[in-house]
């Protein structure tokens, strides 16, 4: 949902009920995960996307008819690997869809799990759709004397700051047991360098789904203007900020700078940090001499062995929008335990969940180990 919340809020806002689409259980593959939604308003527009084939087409037609009498449905589409692909499950498999309408009296919850959504504070929706009409409970952090396990779960994600979709049970498809959707705040991305290299990185990762903020200590350059692609802007000395700023593990931080005065005593506090992804651009020589300075400062080969640099795969880049597209695979390859590899070198399913680490080489030659970008 958080993909389409500015557009289904305007809606809201402006008391055009819609219907809202969203996917809760996948089994064997499907190209987008639980928590993917689609939106079709009552007067027939479209927001969003559930799995990027026909399953679209048949999910507007569900919608007209929620968006009539009002009651929630469940959908279950089951396809086989000859058909998949006409439906968008490229690899076959089951997706279970839930959709429900959206309005004052049947939602009424909405606006607040929109305004706490959009201001990064972590939320949670438990929704039972066991009768013709869902019926919501919104869950913060805070804890509560009375919880089901499904608050009680989703209030664990909140704390750990997770976002996920999942059912409350091990059902069949199609069971009505809740729906649990948990919101917690966008991961952060800093990025510390105020020049064009960051301008791309940042619109790179707001469309990855970063938090992105832009610091320099040089005011004439880092200005709302240059980036408006950034969440935030800060001018301050980069290590500076950092002592004051939120750093836990779905942090990424690339540092564009190469500039020593900057890079050193920001790189020497980032890599003590719980931070998923540390990267610095530089050339070779560049990462050699900062390699000797941070050892100077006492780090240990394990905290130096954390950083990424030079900066990105290896993917030939040269121009700020290249380079920014290495940068954020680079990211998905350190964060999500990735290979890396082309998937026509792989084995395995496709689409896995980010822990599942099955993916295995298929024999293929692989790519230079420790290419990087060199900048």
């Amino acid at each position: 949902m958080r993909d389409v919340l500015d557009e289904i809020a305007q809606w809201f806002a402006c008391d055009e009920a819609f219907a809202l689409a969203t996917v809760v259980r996948t089994w064997k593959s499907s190209p987008r995960a639980p928590g993917a939604a689609m939106a079709v308003s009552r007067s027939g527009q479209v927001l969003g996307s559930v799995s990027g084939g026909c399953i679209e087409g048949a999910l507007y037609d569900v919608a007209l008819a929620v968006l009539d009498d009002g009651h929630c449905r469940t959908e279950v589409f089951r396809v086989t690997d000859d058909d998949a692909f006409g439906v968008g499950l490229t690899c076959g498999g089951t997706i279970e869809v839930f959709v429900q309408r959206v309005d004052r009296h049947t939602y009424p919850e909405f606006p607040e799990v929109a305004r706490r959504i959009t201001a990064g504070d972590p939320v949670a929706v438990v929704t039972d759709r066991s009768g013709s009409r869902a019926r919501h409970r919104v869950v913060t952090p805070e804890g509560s004397d009375r919880e089901s396990r499904a608050d009680a779960e989703a209030r664990r994600l909140l704390r750990s700051g997770e976002s996920r979709t999942f059912v409350d049970g091990v059902g069949d498809p199609g069971e009505s047991s809740p729906v649990v959707e948990v919101f917690a705040p966008r991961p952060r991305m800093y990025i510390f360098g105020a020049i064009d290299f960051a301008a791309a990185l940042c619109t790179a990762g707001r469309f990855a789904g970063y938090h992105v903020t832009v610091v320099d200590a040089r005011p004439v350059f880092a200005t709302r203007a240059r980036f408006p692609a950034a969440d935030d802007v800060v001018v301050m000395w980069p290590h500076v900020f950092l002592d004051s700023a939120t750093v836990d593990s779905s942090t990424v931080v690339a540092v564009l700078t190469h500039d020593e005065k900057f890079d050193i005593p920001l790189l020497e506090r980032a890599l003590r940090s719980d931070a998923a992804y540390i990267g610095a651009m530089g050339s070779r020589s560049t990462h050699e001499r900062r390699i000797a300075l941070l050892r100077e400062t006492g780090l240990s080969q394990a905290e130096l062995d954390r950083l990424y640099s030079p900066i990105g795969l290896d993917l030939a880049a040269r121009t700020p929008e290249e380079t920014a597209i290495a940068i954020l695979a680079e990211i998905l390859v350190a964060t999500r335990g990735a290979t890396g590899e082309s998937l026509v070198r792989l084995r395995g399913p496709i689409h896995r969940d980010r822990t599942d680490r099955t993916a295995q080489p298929a024999g293929c030659p692989t790519p230079i180990d420790g290419a990087a970008v060199a900048l």
